[in-house]
């Protein structure tokens, strides 16, 4: 073999050991991804994203029912003087998301937005007048003494006339003795 064939083996033999050898140290390459037919691209792994939102709800609050005495109306019988309205309360979250799914609530405030109006029964109270059954015409009541409105008289009870007189006289109301009473 001559010089020059022998010393391109041995640079071929220096290349060809190059070749198969593991790099120097100071070489050292980054892996690098390779897609495969039939599968999902490779990701990096990272953390579910965390977001905190405020969220506000609102609650009907229920109005309550008085009930007051109505001497106008008769024993019984009711009547509503006003409806009632339910009122609001609203309440105010902190929510935390992770990954889009609720993770975390904390109620911030809550505040009544709107105040419920009570509803108003009116309940009768009056009651149907006894009357003495010696006057018609007018309700004579039946009292320890009963005098003509608008007379000289000292009640307790009082009749606005006039009232005819159908049996006895018991409250002295027909003066003239006529069969009308409380007439003048």
């Amino acid at each position: 073999m001559t010089r020059t064939f022998a010393a391109a083996i041995a640079a071929c033999g220096l290349l060809l050991a190059g070749c198969g050898s593991t790099p120097a140290p100071h070489a050292a390459e980054e892996p690098t991804l390779v897609a495969v037919p039939g599968t999902p691209p490779a990701r990096a792994e990272t953390s579910p994203a965390v977001e905190k939102r405020t969220v506000t709800k609102t609650r009907a609050i229920p109005f309550t029912t008085k009930k007051v005495d109505d001497p106008s109306l008769d024993r019984g019988e009711i009547r509503v003087k006003r409806r009632g309205a339910k009122g609001v309360m609203t309440y105010t979250y902190e929510v935390t998301y992770t990954g889009g799914e609720a993770t975390d609530k904390k109620l911030l405030h809550k505040k009544v937005t709107k105040k419920p109006v009570s509803r108003i029964v009116a309940v009768g109270t009056k009651s149907e007048p006894q009357c003495d059954e010696n006057y018609s015409g007018a309700c004579v009541p039946i009292a320890s003494d009963v005098d003509c409105a608008g007379g000289s008289g000292n009640g307790p009870a009082y009749v606005q006339g006039p009232v005819r007189v159908v049996g006895s006289d018991i409250y002295d109301l027909d003066r003239d003795g006529d069969g009308t009473a409380c007439d003048t």
